[in-house]
């Protein structure tokens, strides 16, 4: 075992001067992990379509010490996709990290939705993710220095929902497929691929289910049921699987779904 690493295991997940790209940046996963990255000593290149939003997180990061360049682009043209990971070249000469914290959901019984819906979350969840990776392929692989891929996934993409999740269960079943695909395909360069699947966690889209009242109470307990670990998710718990995915830690570890779920689809 290398005898530096025996004096100093931390070492393993230190991730400082590494060039992080992150999309979704103004969204409850992407700024958590632009925060987290940018307190490791990352340098960051951020994306979202909400500008101000954007701004905010970015601002966020350079006070905590991260050289940041922001693109104001969604992440569902290839077009947008190429525009971040080259302005990542452009300001640093590099890439090492890409963590996809891009994605949305649509909320609605199958015979109630219009195809087009459909389509959007698997645009916005799934063929989004596949530009991202092309586009941040295609520079890495020519780097010829390996890299590190997160993609976001879901306990859905697991496990079916009887509350009208039809395309998100599909989307994240199909970023699930991504992972174990990229991770074979890039595995000769040294290019991990990974994904961390949360069940609920604390974010302003979920605010109210960790409130004290009865809808809030009856939807929280029928989780907690499920949950061995009694408890609902919160950011910092996705924030150690982040570094660990992000860092030389994981090195050996590709084609994996990471369950941040407190053992809920354990049971």
């Amino acid at each position: 075992m290398n005898q530096d690493l025996l004096k100093n295991p931390a070492l393993l997940f230190d991730i400082r001067g590494k060039v992080a790209v992150v999309t979704g940046a103004s969204g409850a996963f992407g700024a958590l992990a632009a925060r987290v990255l940018a307190a490791a000593g990352t340098r960051l290149v951020l994306a979202a379509g909400k500008a101000a939003e954007l701004k905010t997180i970015a601002a966020e990061c350079r006070a905590l010490g991260a050289d940041v360049v922001t693109v104001a682009r969604r992440h569902t043209a290839e077009g947008d996709c190429d525009a971040i990971m080259q302005a990542g070249m452009d300001r640093f000469g590099a890439l090492d990290i890409l963590v996809v914290g891009s994605g949305l959901n649509d909320v609605s019984p199958i015979v109630d939705m219009a195809p087009e819906r459909f389509a959007n979350v698997m645009n916005g969840n799934v063929t989004g993710a596949w530009l991202l990776c092309r586009a941040f392929g295609q520079r890495v692989i020519a780097q010829g220095r390996g890299g590190k891929v997160v993609l976001v996934s879901s306990a859905r993409g697991k496990l079916g929902h009887p509350a009208g999740y039809t395309a998100y269960c599909a989307s994240k079943a199909a970023t699930d497929g991504l992972t174990k695909a990229l991770g074979c395909e890039w595995g000769k360069h040294a290019i991990t691929v990974n994904a961390i699947a949360p069940t609920v966690f604390r974010s302003p889209l979920t605010a109210w289910m960790f409130e004290d009242n009865e809808k809030a109470n009856a939807t929280r307990n029928g989780m907690l049921a499920r949950i061995p670990l009694g408890r609902l998710g919160e950011p910092e718990d996705l924030a150690g699987p982040l570094l660990f995915l992000a860092s030389k830690a994981s090195d050996f570890y590709t084609g994996h779904i990471l369950y941040a779920d407190g053992g809920y689809t354990a049971g």
